[in-house]
């Protein structure tokens, strides 16, 4: 369990607050809008109406006991700039800031960010990755050149084996899960015999697996 501030109730802030109490984590939230504050109310440890650049704020906060702090007012430059200084003046030890520009993201981290997030770009890429190849169903990110990815099979690996088929020397992939009627396998073995409709979590290149997936 951690203890997190997380600055701004936007419709971000608010379901990353949620998400993270859900986690049971111990979750402050604080933003300047008092109806956001008071709905916030139900679902996390506490909740202060509050301008978080305000440094008599943040000092009173004693930012230097969380182990995370949030800042997510993408919308507002000039406010993350200067909270974000603020937190790490007054001794946070991580600092996430949302984005919504890749230049932002320069400013936030020369400000002294620890971390930058875009929820935006990062949906996008997903989404492109998804729904352009009907093969696909989920991914994720792991480096610029590497990800993992959940796809089906071919029609050709029914009734085989990863060591019929030779998964990792033919197509340089490893298979880390089997899903199958929503259920998962976590590292099957190499006896495992697929089967229709079956879909597996792979780990590799993306020339690989866009290799892979012409069938």
């Amino acid at each position: 369990m951690k203890n997190i501030l997380l600055i701004g109730l936007g419709r971000f802030g608010r379901h990353m607050a949620q998400t993270l109490s859900n986690l049971h984590h111990q979750v402050l939230v604080i933003d300047k809008d008092e109806r956001k504050v008071q709905d916030a109310m139900s679902y996390v440890t506490n909740a202060e109406i509050g301008d978080a650049t305000d440094p008599a704020l943040i000092d009173a906060l004693g930012v230097k006991d969380f182990d995370l702090c949030v800042v997510t007012m993408s919308h507002d430059l000039q406010a993350s700039l200067e909270i974000t200084a603020l937190l790490k003046e007054k001794g946070a030890p991580f600092v996430l800031v949302r984005v919504s520009r890749d230049t932002h993201a320069h400013f936030l981290l020369a400000c002294g960010a620890d971390e930058i997030i875009y929820p935006e770009k990062q949906m996008a890429d997903w989404a492109a990755v998804r729904y352009s190849d009907d093969h696909v169903y989920d991914y994720t990110r792991l480096s610029p050149d590497h990800a993992i990815y959940e796809t089906e099979i071919p029609d050709a690996w029914i009734g085989h084996t990863m060591v019929d088929l030779g998964v990792r020397q033919r197509y340089r992939l490893n298979i880390l899960a089997v899903r199958r009627n929503g259920d998962v396998d976590p590292m099957p073995s190499p006896s495992y015999q697929f089967r229709p409709n079956d879909h597996i979590v792979l780990l590799g290149s993306d020339k690989d697996v866009q290799k892979f997936l012409r069938f």
